[in-house]
């Protein structure tokens, strides 16, 4: 009788843990934090905020991943350093709009820009459906009774734009970095990038052990926790199931918002957000990727 030498699974670990729920738990995760951050902007300064988020991220990834840095070309680092630009442009742009409207909103607005990406990438008539059905959301935000600050809605706005550019580098950042060892680099490219304007905004506090700490709390729950999450579910289930499932992200800001910064959504924003998220849906099932899991 042979003995059996394989190496025993743990008793719990992320692989025993449903995919769709993987994804779920990284939206949650990301949103909460999002709330989190927005609260404590009176103490830690938006630009402040991501500057120690994009930092806490950078140092976990670097090191468990340890990427490789050697044998790199120059093509190999203009885009990594623009993917790092396009990631601190994403979360800078964001963070400046959750200062300025409703947390469910920027969420909404920022939303655009992977289901930009979707559209144009699929080049069919019919998906013209789901660029009006965004349209008429956004519009619906600009008739609602309750007035947005024009500042917070471009930033939301620049923010998508980011989320538009980062989602293509991606993919040509995966195809000349092995593993994540891209988002790793462009993690430290986009906290040199806010560096110096984060100093000029919070100054000596961003050295008091509070605000490291609160900054520490901010990047595990905005960045470290969901991408591990979102690495693990996106092994078992295909980018068309987890494009669906990332579409729930504005409704969890609207919760997140809700339960810890009192912001609630009238009836009209409620009905504007709908469409995004429908017309997001909408647009991940109607593209042509592949059906089969990433392969990371």
């Amino acid at each position: 009788m042979t003995a059996d030498t394989s190496t025993p699974r743990p008793a719990w670990s992320l692989e025993r843990v449903p995919a769709v729920w993987l994804v779920v738990g990284g939206i949650v995760s990301v949103q909460f934090g999002a709330a989190i951050a927005k609260q404590l902007f009176p103490l830690v300064p938006p630009t402040a905020m991501v500057w120690l988020r994009l930092v806490t991220s950078a140092v976990v990834f670097l090191l468990v991943v340890r990427p490789r840095l050697r044998g790199h070309s120059r093509d190999d680092w203009v885009v990594a350093l623009l993917f790092g630009v396009s990631l601190a442009t994403m979360n800078w742009a964001i963070y400046q709009s959750f200062a300025r409207i409703p947390l469910g909103i920027a969420v909404t607005i920022e939303f655009l820009g992977p289901l930009a990406v979707a559209v144009v990438g699929s080049r069919r008539p019919r998906d013209l459906v789901w660029v009006l059905l965004a349209g008429l959301g956004v519009g619906l935000l600009g008739l609602s009774r309750t007035r947005l600050d024009v500042a917070g809605v471009l930033f939301a706005l620049l923010a998508a734009a980011g989320w538009a550019a980062y989602i293509l580098l991606s993919a040509r950042t995966g195809r000349r970095w092995p593993g994540v060892s891209g988002l790793v680099v462009a993690s430290l490219v986009g906290a040199v990038a806010l560096a110096p304007p984060a100093v000029v905004e919070a100054g000596s506090r961003l050295l008091e052990p509070r605000v490291l700490l609160l900054g520490l709390a901010v990047g595990l729950l905005s960045s470290v926790i969901p991408y591990s999450l979102e690495l693990t579910a996106l092994r078992r289930i295909t980018p068309r199931v987890f494009g669906i499932l990332m579409s729930l992200e504005p409704a969890v800001a609207a919760l997140a918002a809700m339960l810890l910064l009192a912001e609630f959504l009238n009836s009209v924003q409620w009905v504007a957000m709908a469409c995004v998220v429908v017309a997001s849906v909408g647009s991940t099932r109607t593209s042509r990727e592949p059906s089969g899991p990433v392969t990371i």
